[in-house]
Order: C-alpha cells, then structure tokens, then sequence
C-alpha cells in the first residue's frame, strides 16, 4: 500500500515529479504516481482525491502550473497533509502557480516548496512521514549527516586549490 501520493496535471511536469519519486525510494517510501488533470477530467480527479485516504496514503505531493489547481483541490478533499509544487513555465516562470498553491483560504493549508522544488517535496514527505516512524527518522538524520559532510569536503577542496583552481 503506498504511502505517497503523487500527482501531477500533465508529464510536462515530470522531470520536477520524478525528483520527489526519487527522494521517497531513496528512504523506501512507497508511492502512488499519476497524471491527472483537475481541469480536464474533474471527474477522474474528485475520485482520486476522495480515494486517497482509503489507499493509505498519508501525504499527497501535487504539482500545478499556471493556474495551479490541483493541490489546493487535493487539499480540499483529502484529510491528510498536501505538499504543493509550484511549476515554472516559459511565461511567468512559475509565479503565477507558486502564488495560486501558496495563498489558499483559511482552513485549507498546502505545504509549499519553492518553484520546481520536487526534491524538498519528496524530502518534506518523508519528515512528515517519519513524525510517527523512527527507521525513517534514523534515515533521515543519515541524510543530513551525508549532506554536511558533503559540503564539508567541498570547503576542504577549496582551501587546498584556491578559488581559480576549483573545479565541481
């Protein structure tokens, strides 16, 4: 049974989607992954978002574009936390749906990462899943043990070549 809920309205946005999928296999987080559009099919996505709770899912990640409606309507319907993801686009670069997900009304919340932030998504998912999972939450601290240490050995190559000779 998944725990996550991923859904996105269109695979435009699946390079930012598969971040977050890819996240929760890192700390082998099950997960549901679908393409549905609140607009265009509102039927399919009222049945989703209904079902949700009865598949176990726990936490919902949604992306939107543009008008940006599917997270804030996850939200609505499913009882559980929704984390949305703003998708930048060639015409507003995003703002329009990070300003749509991130001012929903009172009584509506939806987490919401930065633009394209599939990756803090996925990593969002995972700490709100570990509230009640200490395997989890052991991984977790791994991850942020891991990330220390890799921006540690970046400084330590920087001071042994200098700035004009550090190369990624």
């Amino acid at each position: 049974m998944a725990q996550v809920g991923i859904v996105m309205g269109s695979d435009s946005d699946m390079p930012v989607m598969s971040k977050a999928a890819d996240v929760l296999e890192q700390f082998g987080i099950s997960f549901d992954m679908r393409i549905i559009s609140a607009h265009r099919e509102p039927d399919v996505f009222f049945e989703y978002a209904k079902e949700a709770e009865e598949k176990g899912f726990k936490v919902i990640i949604a992306g939107a574009g543009m008008a940006a409606h599917l997270p804030g309507m996850c939200a609505a319907i499913f009882p559980m936390p929704v984390i949305g993801i703003p998708m930048g686009n060639d015409i507003l670069a995003g703002e329009d749906a990070l300003y749509s997900i991130v001012q929903m009304p009172p009584g509506i919340p939806v987490a919401t990462v930065a633009v394209n932030g599939g990756k803090n998504a996925g990593i969002l998912a995972a700490k709100m899943l570990a509230m009640s999972d200490d395997t989890l939450l052991a991984k977790l601290k791994e991850f942020t043990e891991s990330m220390k240490s890799e921006v540690q050995a970046k400084d330590e190559k920087l001071q042994q070549v200098g700035y004009k000779n550090y190369k990624k």
